[in-house]
Order: C-alpha cells, then structure tokens, then sequence
C-alpha cells in the first residue's frame, strides 16, 4: 500500500524497524551460552529417587549443582544382583546445556538441551543418535521423579517411562 505520492505509509517502515530489532535481540539472546545459573534451574533433579517394576529396583542418584555440574547414577538390581548402570552428567558444553549419557561405562552420548520449562521439566535430544533420541525428566506435585526416552525403533516411534519416589536417607 503507498500513499499518493508513492511512499510506503510509516506505519510499514515502523514494523520493518521493529521486525529489525526484534532479530536482533533474538540472535543476541541466542549467543549467550548458558551459565552456571542455567545449571542451577535443574537443582529440583537433586537427590536420591528409587522404584520398582516387575521385580526390577531402580535406583537414580543425583547431586546438587556445583561448579556448574550436576553428576548422576542409575543402577537396576533383578534377584539381588545388577544388571545395568549408568553414569550420567549435566554440565554446558559449547553453547548449551548438555546431558551426557554414560550407559555401562560406555562412551558418554551428548543430548542437548531442547526444552527447560518454567517449572521442573526438562529434555534433552540428540537427533543423530540411534535410540533414545530424548530424554525427558520432570517433577511432580506429590514429590515423584519421572524419566521418559523416546525415539524411533523398527516401523515407529518407542517409549518407554519411569516414576521414582524420595529415597529415605541411609542410616
């Protein structure tokens, strides 16, 4: 639309500006890698959480945040002997915020942080990899701690979830 001179009416170069600065800040917000304050937000995952399903206990042990870390563990016990365990980590790597998984002492799998919501949920996805390609945990009003991998597996997608209570402390 032009007025009768020929001119674009102000109101579109106004929008153009502020289009303008809008991408500006988003691209200046996007540069910013996170800090250990980013890492602090994940704190709610602190803890000692514990489950059983189908006669497997499930244990997931993670530390407060500090030094810009969080450091996890997950070990799965069937008729009092292990069968799996995990090492986990939560740190920032490069520009974002990274959780690296460490199945069987494995080579840690980098997923990147995709979503961190305003309360305690958070995921992670790393697309390239074969299965999980998310991992999901959030915290519930009744003090649970959920997990949840998804991905592709054969003709479709798989999921599979996990809810774990507080611990106790160990006497």
């Amino acid at each position: 639309m032009h007025d009768s001179i020929g001119r674009a009416p102000r109101c579109g170069a106004a929008l153009v500006v502020f289009a303008a600065v809008l991408l500006a800040v988003g691209i200046t917000t996007a540069a910013v890698p996170p800090g250990p304050e980013a890492i602090a937000s994940l704190a709610w995952l602190a803890g000692s959480w514990s489950g059983d399903s189908g006669g497997l206990a499930m244990e997931e042990h993670w530390t407060a945040p500090s030094g810009g870390v969080l450091l996890g563990m997950h070990r799965d016990v069937k008729n009092g002997r292990m069968v799996s365990f995990e090492f986990l980590r939560i740190d920032v790597a490069g520009e974002t915020i990274t959780y690296w998984a460490s199945p069987k002492s494995a080579p840690p799998t980098p997923f990147r942080l995709k979503e961190l919501g305003p309360g305690r949920r958070v995921v992670f996805e790393n697309p390239e990899h074969d299965f999980p390609q998310r991992i999901l945990y959030w915290r519930t009003d009744d003090d649970a701690l959920h997990a949840r991998v998804e991905g592709p597996a054969g003709t479709g997608e798989k999921g599979m979830e996990w809810t774990w209570k507080r611990m106790s402390p160990v006497p």
